[in-house]
């Protein structure tokens, strides 16, 4: 709405005549004559200071309390709606006390607490108060519901205390409001992620967001041009989300194109699978969820969490095979070995193979290729699939002796827990490619924008042109150093899992800036490429086109249409155009064939060029 019409509407509302107000006497907004509205502003005052007084009590006995806020008096509808809330209670203050998860079995203690004090309260002053408990699992747990209602409410509760948590959700659910307003129909899914959703937000932490564009409808504009502008307009409600919310936390969002996403996903990319297992939805047109959930069910391969569960199958079979017949026995330690020998050939990173194929792949991979497993652990794989598995199979072994049995638990025992070092050799050797990778998809990035340097001339260049010309942040700067010093770490064997994991996860902050700076790049280098075209056509009527210099040829898009002109002009296609500019953005100069512009002249008659 324009600021006229809000003007308007304004000098409206004051001339209209409200019922019981008498002419000559001075009203406030709401309608309130002078002595009506001091009794409003003590009543306010009053229920404000018994609220200090009910949060000094909560804080004083659970100081580990995360936030306290009262609940919108417009949202109390969705909890009556959604949960156990009383219809009566609409009239109530509604108060949200939010604190940590390892600390709810003291839930029911605080509560009958909490709501003794409110008692009180309200036998002192008459004030109604209905108390919410949550911990910020249960707020999750919410959005994965898809009760975007309830914690959109919960978000923008008036905070009392907050040491974090509310403010960064809160400059989420805004910034989420603004974007959806404006285009809500690209956009499948607004997810939120990083150290809130772990449980670890400050007041100054940095709020990851990460928004899915639905670029699939897409045929006037090249996939990375929409992306683009769609980006500029969600990074333009940046501050007037922060400002809106009130907050010290920064807004960081990352914007992905749907298709791109996919990709990532059916390529398994760690960053993707990282987004999807960490992220939590606050808004879903039913994309989101489906990751998930095929996630957790291990169905994204290769899933950390399948893997974790096939390792962990062979733990009992000690316990299992004492107390069980043959063919449970039999049956048990055969499945001890085949799963966790599974897991082991994902890990690794080939496709599960079936079970008949499992000794052969052990002995291919580990033991004859990689030499990380010794033989007389094949020959037990051996003896339990084929000796005893498949004897008993076919009938040929019908009983198995004590002693059989205590031999072969044994061994599948001491199977496993090789097996188990077997896989923290894996994860190492895992750990050292992705650590490189990231490495050096890092300064592949940085090549084309610093050059072939040392190290430490890249990171001073990059601190120098970029952070401190605000091209990039200082959380940047400190993502890159931080990189190189994991790389350093690891291949002194100080590094952890987690150190590296850490790095993993923060690198997809700089490697995506680093490209969308690229591609932002690369989009100014299109614009100098493209002309807009306004011509009439034989009724008079007006229409526009764009053409684009691509060396040799020149492309021109009409009514959706894309056509190629050399010396002639023919039908063309978007991917065809995208390929020419590509080819064409390496050359520093953009050349103009003359004849092109008789040849559009033949096509559409007289027009004229605006230059962009």
């Amino acid at each position: 709405m324009e600021s006229s019409d809000i003007n308007a509407s304004e000098r409206e509302r004051q001339d209209i005549e409200i019922p019981g107000m008498e002419a000559g006497k001075k009203y406030d907004s709401a309608g309130l004559s002078p002595a009506s509205q001091t009794e409003a502003q003590k009543e306010m005052e009053k229920t404000k200071k018994e609220l200090e007084k009910l949060k000094g009590f909560i804080l004083k006995k659970y100081p580990f309390v995360q936030a306290i806020g009262i609940l919108p008096p417009q949202s109390i509808r969705f909890f009556i709606e959604e949960e156990e809330v009383p219809k009566e209670t609409e009239k109530h203050i509604h108060l949200c006390v939010i604190f940590p998860e390892d600390k709810v079995k003291e839930a029911p203690k605080m509560k009958q607490e909490i709501i003794e004090q409110i008692d009180n309260i309200a036998k002192s002053s008459g004030k109604k108060i209905w108390l919410h408990l949550y911990t910020p699992a249960d707020i999750w747990e919410i959005c994965l519901d898809s009760k975007f209602e309830l914690s959109g409410a919960i978000a923008m509760a008036f905070p009392l205390h907050d040491k974090g948590f509310l403010g960064a959700l809160r400059v989420a659910e805004i910034h989420k409001s603004l974007v959806l307003q404006k285009f809500e129909r690209y956009v499948v899914s607004y997810v939120i992620g990083g150290s809130l959703v772990r449980g670890e937000a400050v007041p100054t932490s940095d709020v990851d967001v990460f928004i899915i564009i639905n670029d699939t409808d897409v045929k006037r504009m090249p996939r990375v041009e929409l992306r683009e502008r769609l980006r500029s307009i969600i990074y333009q409600y940046v501050n007037e989300a922060s400002a809106l919310a009130g907050v010290q936390n920064k807004l960081e969002p990352q914007v992905y194109l749907l298709t791109d996403f996919w990709e990532g996903v059916k390529d398994a990319q760690p960053v993707y699978f990282t987004f999807i297992r960490d992220g939590v939805p606050l808004y879903d047109r039913g994309t989101f969820m489906p990751w998930k959930v095929l996630l957790k069910m291990g169905r994204l391969k290769p899933s950390p969490e399948a893997i974790d569960m096939y390792m962990s199958m062979g733990d009992q079979t000690a316990k299992r095979v004492k107390r069980t017949l043959l063919d449970l026995v039999v049956s048990d330690i055969y499945w001890s070995v085949i799963t966790p020998s599974q897991a082991l050939l994902m890990l690794y990173g080939l496709p599960p193979p079936a079970p008949k194929h499992i000794v052969s792949e052990m002995k291919k991979i580990f033991v004859d290729k990689e030499k990380m497993l010794e033989k007389k652990y094949i020959k037990i794989l051996e003896e339990i699939v084929i000796k005893y598995y498949k004897g008993y199979e076919h009938e040929k072994i019908k009983e198995v002796s004590g002693k059989e049995v205590d031999k072969l638990l044994k061994d599948a025992e001491d199977y496993m827990k090789r097996l188990k070092e077997l896989r923290e050799q894996i994860e190492k050797r895992a750990q050292e490619k992705i650590i490189e990778q990231i490495y050096n998809d890092v300064f592949e990035l940085l090549k084309p924008l610093i050059g072939k340097k040392s190290v430490e001339k890249i990171i001073e260049e990059f601190e120098k042109n970029f952070v401190k010309t605000g091209k990039f942040s200082h959380q940047h700067l400190r993502i890159l150093k931080d990189i190189i010093a994991a790389r350093k770490e690891f291949k002194k064997g100080k590094a952890s899992s987690k150190r590296v994991d850490d790095a993993r996860k923060n690198a997809a902050i700089l490697i995506n800036s680093l490209i969308e700076y690229s591609q932002r790049k690369e989009l100014l280098a299109l614009e100098k490429n493209r002309m807009r075209i306004n011509y009439r056509d034989k009724d008079g009527k007006q229409h526009a086109a764009e053409l684009f210099l691509a060396g040799k040829n020149a492309f021109l898009i009409d009514k959706g249409v894309v056509k190629k002109i050399s010396d002639k002009i023919e039908d063309s296609s978007m991917d065809e155009l995208t390929a020419a500019v590509e080819e064409q953005k390496s050359k520093q100069e953009v050349s103009v064939n003359p004849a092109v512009f008789d040849i559009i002249k033949k096509e559409l008659g007289d027009y004229e060029i605006v230059l962009n």
